[in-house]
């Protein structure tokens, strides 16, 4: 282990990537179906004669290059910091593997940027044909930044056996085009295509919602109503490319859609078949809303029903990345790192030598065991759980002694084939002192006094005295 362990209070290093991540995918998404939206829209405009389109379409596009430009960046630079910090192991192999990937989505990126500020000013200043090709130049290019970053964010549930044949050999990059078009590339690419075509017809209905109806109800209702229609390919093609891409997802990751709520209490990873339901509820919904208060009556259509669809769709899509992150459990890259950056071949070794051993940042102070425990408490059980917020150990152990703590660790250390914790939770690895010491460290959280006001570190070493 060799970065410091980033540890935030209550809310869980692993949310702030989530928080950030559902607003970015939000915001990135609608920056490649936005991107069709306009040019599609404007030759619409043109070939009907339609100025009344081309005025909206200006002040549309400007929204566009503001949300796109500027909040979709910054919280695209806000991913990569809180990733390099919650996961540095991971990210590490990310780079290391798609470097050159990386390299072309930022370029591929950075033409959005450029055609998307031209776009906007340039309305009404160059010719029809050339500002229309900008704008198909923006929809390729934004296009492409899907259709590489989807390989990346594929490859860490689905690997695929080619790349993990050589992983950990220092060849990785060898196979570099097996690992970006993994098992779940193309469903997932798919996938995220009907989103993002989706979130376009969502956030025009934002712009359409605001055209006076009194005063221009021919452009109102054709905007909301043509707007309404993008939603159609996705909500039909979807439930079916959802099959495709669950089918391609390995069985054992499956199985955390079915995991009975009896294993472990309010820690039960069936979390993730009711975040599936929420998106089917939210989907439905949406579609319920956009059909009767928006295609039905366009006139009426105001920005508060325009808002509820994209609060729907912000649920919605927060809940399908949150669904994507729970079946890669226990893994972070699927069967080559686990969720707490311990690389699955290296268990046997760090189970020999001890956890802490090659932790150079580990404070000079660990010279007992509760402070040792603590160390691996971070190292280990930090990125997924909190002492006190989200999946609190305290409240998940409460009612257990000393014995009994120790007794779990031990169970999570042995990772046994029938124990019930392994589909969804790495295995605790370290020596058998590594054992005694984050039990020690647990012990003295949740029962943090016995009656004669010490602390119960009730396994304590020779070493240690």
């Amino acid at each position: 282990m060799n970065y410091p362990f980033w540890n935030i209070p209550y809310l869980g290093s692993g949310w702030v990537i989530g928080i950030i991540a559902i607003f970015h995918v939000m915001i990135s998404q609608f920056a490649v179906g936005g991107g069709l939206y306009l040019p599609v829209a404007e030759r619409k405009a043109r070939r009907e004669g339609r100025a009344d389109w081309i005025e909206e379409l200006v002040g549309y596009s400007k929204f566009f290059l503001i949300l796109t430009g500027v909040f979709g960046t910054v919280s695209g630079v806000g991913i990569w910091f809180a990733i390099g910090l919650t996961q540095p192991e991971a990210t590490s192999t990310l780079i290391h593997n798609f470097v050159f990937g990386w390299a072309m989505e930022w370029v591929f990126f950075l033409v959005e940027l450029a055609t998307a500020a031209v776009y906007y000013y340039t309305w009404n200043r160059i010719d029809a044909k050339l500002h229309l090709t900008v704008g198909w130049v923006y929809a390729g290019a934004s296009a492409a930044t899907l259709i590489i970053i989807n390989g990346i964010l594929t490859f860490m549930l689905t690997p695929g056996d080619s790349w993990l044949s050589v992983a950990g050999t220092g060849h990785e990059a060898s196979r570099f085009w097996n690992a970006f078009f993994n098992p779940t590339y193309w469903p997932s690419l798919f996938l995220r295509a009907g989103v993002c075509t989706a979130l376009a017809g969502i956030w025009a209905l934002i712009s359409a919602s605001l055209i006076d109806g009194e005063k221009k109800p021919a452009l109102k209702s054709s905007m909301v109503q043509w707007s309404v229609k993008w939603l159609v390919p996705s909500f039909v093609a979807n439930p079916f490319l959802l099959i495709w891409y669950l089918l391609m997802v390995p069985a054992s990751q499956r199985a955390l859609l079915t995991l009975g709520i009896a294993t472990i209490g309010e820690g039960t990873f069936s979390a993730v078949t009711r975040i599936a339901l929420i998106i089917i509820i939210t989907s439905a919904t949406i579609v319920g809303v956009a059909y009767y208060l928006a295609y039905r009556n366009p006139i009426e259509f105001n920005l508060s029903h325009a808002v509820a669809i994209l609060l729907l769709a912000l649920m919605a899509t927060g809940a399908g990345e949150y669904s994507r992150e729970m079946l890669r459990k226990p893994y972070v890259i699927g069967r080559w790192m686990y969720s707490n950056g311990v690389r699955v071949p290296y268990v046997s070794r760090i189970d020999r030598e001890g956890y802490l051993v090659h932790s150079e940042w580990v404070w000079y102070g660990a010279n007992n065991s509760y402070t040792r425990g603590e160390a691996i408490f971070r190292g280990e059980c930090g990125s997924c759980h909190t002492l006190d917020g989200y999946r609190p150990l305290r409240k998940l152990l409460a009612g257990r002694d000393a014995a009994n703590i120790e007794s779990f660790i031990a169970m999570l250390h042995d990772y046994r084939p029938d124990m019930p914790y392994r589909k969804f939770m790495p295995p605790m690895v370290g020596s058998h002192e590594d054992v005694e010491d984050l039990a020690n460290y647990l012990n003295a959280q949740v029962n943090p006094s016995t009656p004669s006001g010490q602390k119960p570190l009730q396994v304590a070493r020779a070493a240690d005295r």
